[in-house]
């Protein structure tokens, strides 16, 4: 499920796979915790969407958490800072602070792409 960041009850979309670039077998579940509405949070989640769409068509799961909401749920994934990108699958996972404005950073944090020297 995919969420967008307008209003949390207007935010379910889901993308179809599509047998795109990617190897077929793998889907990416990515988990965005945020802190409501607050301009960080939009970003970083506006940031995660365009970077899902251009890289991993169809091929993907987001499930946005909302900490002001549900503050129980950052022990789980030793959430310390928000917003916090975790990678669940595939693995291993992988974590990323921050607004997600650094794409190529965040390609990278993804393995999406490799760092270059």
């Amino acid at each position: 499920m995919v969420s967008a960041a307008t209003n949390e009850k207007d935010m379910q979309e889901t993308d179809e796979f599509d047998g795109s670039t990617l190897d077929p077998g793998e889907f990416w579940t990515l988990k965005l915790y945020v802190a409501g509405q607050s301009p960080r949070s939009l970003a970083a989640f506006a940031n995660l969407k365009k970077i899902c769409t251009e890289h991993l068509p169809g091929k993907y799961s987001i499930e946005l958490i909302d900490l002001l909401e549900h503050p129980q749920l950052a022990a789980g994934d030793q959430i310390i800072a928000i917003p916090t990108l975790i990678r669940k699958l595939p693995t291993p996972i992988r974590k990323i602070i921050g607004d997600l404005s650094n794409t190529d950073r965040v390609l990278v944090g993804l393995d999406l792409r490799r760092e270059t020297s």
